[in-house]
């Protein structure tokens, strides 16, 4: 039995090693074609260029790797059958489920590797990646960032702290700003309940100034109070998607935060529970591969395999993304839509399975 293991093992990852080379390359090609322009008008350097991608790699794992085992466990199982591997192993008295058994288990493997990889490496490539990208090569200096329980963003004389930012209404919520001195004192304090864009700029809501002088403090309150920030929403919006790249710990302590201060979570709620379930959509593809491959493995060439294979990872995308942007609406709870995607796909593989005819 162990040899049989081994054997089926050993083929699965060979598939897997070239699934996901090949979904590498593909990845890095059209990554550096649409970022190609950019990087020649910045005029980045090889070596910066070089950086750049190295630390993109886990990121480029993470993402690629349950669509490869999914690949990996259609090609396998689908060889195995043409070869009549399957009706040998069967003839020797061994069950469907013992011979994919250690599919599941290196799926379940592969899903352990992807979570320390999103919890552990992704976070601290993203930053260095980051840095190459904005300070390397497109020479930036003034950057909004999203640190753990704030964004911050500093324009000329003006420094800005923000709670939350909600890229449907282009509002900044719970905002703080500071006007400088040119030696760095405070001159003003704005809090204001939200900063609003519109077509003239941002402009502040309910807002509480304070005004320091020599001879002490002045309060007073107005209603909206236009600001002279160069600050865009297209930076905001990715600064949104950074939060994707935050590990489990990291978001769980900003939507605390998030909720301490009064503020809907929901968003960030989801993306701390997809940090969990996302790694194990390698399990599910395993799950969901094997009476797929099984159905049609013995008519099936390489090509209608690897078509198979694309087409239900791009289902798989395309119904846990709608999922999850339930959750992040508050349609459905966070918990649900991180995990309901890969309940859906799991559910339907076993069933499947179930209905693979096994003489």
């Amino acid at each position: 039995m162990m040899i049989v293991s081994r054997y089926v093992a050993k083929a699965w990852l060979r598939m897997l090693l070239l699934c996901q080379a090949g979904f590498a390359v593909v990845y890095l090609v059209l990554d550096f074609m649409e970022k190609f322009g950019r990087f020649m008008k910045a005029g980045a350097s090889a070596g910066a260029l070089l950086q750049f991608y190295l630390y993109k790699i886990p990121e480029m794992v993470g993402q690629t790797m349950p669509f490869a085992v999914l690949l990996a466990t259609l090609l396998t199982l689908g060889m195995f059958s043409r070869n009549s591997e399957l009706t040998a192993l069967r003839s020797c008295g061994l069950s469907i489920a013992r011979i994919v058994a250690p599919l599941v288990w290196l799926g379940l493997l592969c899903s352990f590797l992807l979570l320390l990889n999103t919890e552990l490496v992704i976070p601290q490539c993203y930053k260095r990646m980051e840095y190459v990208d904005k300070v390397l090569i497109r020479k930036q200096q003034r950057i909004a960032v999203f640190r753990l329980n704030n964004i911050w963003f500093r324009s000329n004389d003006l420094m800005l702290q923000a709670k939350v930012f909600d890229p449907n209404t282009l509002v900044l919520k719970g905002v703080t700003v500071w006007e400088l001195s040119r030696l760095m004192e405070p001159v003003r304090r704005m809090d204001a309940e939200r900063a609003v864009y519109d077509l003239s700029g941002w402009h502040l809501e309910h807002v509480k100034i304070r005004s320091f002088t020599a001879g002490g403090m002045t309060v007073q309150q107005v209603e909206r109070l236009p600001i002279a920030l160069k600050l865009k929403v297209d930076d905001l919006r990715i600064l949104d998607n950074k939060a994707d790249n935050l590990s489990f710990k990291e978001l769980h302590a900003y939507a605390r935060s998030l909720q301490n201060g009064g503020y809907n979570a929901d968003r960030y709620l989801t993306m701390m529970h997809s940090k969990l379930a996302l790694p194990f959509g390698a399990l599910v593809m395993v799950v969901l591969g094997i009476p797929f491959a099984l159905r049609t493995g013995r008519t099936a060439g390489v090509a209608k395999g690897i078509a198979i294979g694309v087409a239900l990872g791009f289902v798989y995308f395309i119904v846990n993304t709608a999922v999850q942007s339930y959750g992040r609406g508050g349609v459905l709870p966070p918990i649900v839509a991180a995990w309901g995607g890969n309940l859906i796909f799991v559910l339907s593989g076993i069933w499947l399975s179930m209905t693979v005819k096994q003489q």
